[in-house]
């Protein structure tokens, strides 16, 4: 590949490829000065991101191993989860929904895909790409959206979760990345809306952000197919950060009182604390 140019503006701001200095072949994509996206060249099943590896968990159970998956990403940043299934799922589909055209396009020419990848990127809003797309069309959907640091609000509402269940083919599986800290409100309303829509939903998260003591990923898996907890409790126990999965009346006791999100009353993930993404 040739040398990624420096900062580079782009349609969120200013972003950046630089090198990973502890791992070769590896870069991380920064959108105005915060990690975005890390990818391994060498080796896109390497998941540097903690959060990024229990959505792998959730992609590598959503079938048989090697079974090739329809999987819509809402967010593209620098592709890794498209690539990741592309290597671990040969013939998998996936259609990408990501709004910074000239971001997807400065990734497009110095990071490039595995051979064989079968990856579509359609430059639009993620819901208004979403919506685009055929019922039942879709394997898995997973959202990665951020607008600065922050989930855009019409991301969040239980009408914008009812479009990814008519996506869904019967079974599919959603995965979203749900920023939060203390008091978790945002995160607890978010269960609530997905628990209104979908049979099965469970949290997987560090467990210092689950308790609600640091700021942090969680990421929420929701289907109207039983889940795989077990699975996802042995993946989960063996990552370098380990993460506790949540379900069934422990999850419906994190969710509380909290009631369903709608568009009406829909809003963006919290802001994070200063430096807690930078690495």
């Amino acid at each position: 590949m040739d040398v990624p140019p420096g900062p580079t503006a782009v349609a969120g701001g200013t972003a950046e490829l630089l090198a990973d200095a502890d791992r070769d072949g590896s870069w991380m994509l920064l959108l105005n000065d915060t990690p975005q996206s890390h990818v391994d060249l060498e080796d896109p099943t390497h998941l540097e991101f903690e959060y990024v590896r229990r959505m792998g968990h959730v992609l590598d159970l959503a079938a048989e191993p090697g079974v090739a998956l329809d999987v819509v990403h809402l967010g593209g940043g620098a592709l890794t989860l498209p690539r990741y299934v592309a290597v671990t799922r040969p013939g998998s589909r996936h259609r990408v929904v990501e709004i910074d055209e000239p971001l997807t396009a400065l990734v497009r020419e110095h990071l490039p895909l595995p051979r064989g990848a079968r990856i579509r990127v359609r430059a639009d809003d993620a819901r208004v790409g979403l919506a685009a797309l055929h019922t039942a069309s879709a394997d898995v959907v997973v959202c990665d959206v951020f607008a600065g640091a922050r989930t855009p609000g019409h991301l969040t509402s239980a009408e914008f979760a009812a479009d990814v269940h008519r996506v869904l083919r019967p079974g599919g599986v959603y995965a979203a990345n749900v920023a939060d800290g203390p008091p978790l409100r945002f995160a607890r309303g978010q269960v609530a809306t997905l628990r209104s829509l979908f049979r099965h939903v469970c949290l997987l998260a560090e467990p210092g952000t689950m308790r609600g003591r640091r700021f942090g990923n969680l990421v929420a898996v929701a289907s109207d197919a039983d889940l795989p907890i077990d699975g996802y409790v042995r993946r989960c126990a063996k990552d370098p950060m380990p993460a506790r999965v949540v379900h069934g009346d422990d999850l419906a006791r994190f969710a509380g009182t909290a009631r369903p999100v709608h568009d009406s009353e829909s809003v963006a993930s919290p802001e994070p604390p200063e430096g807690v993404f930078n690495r």
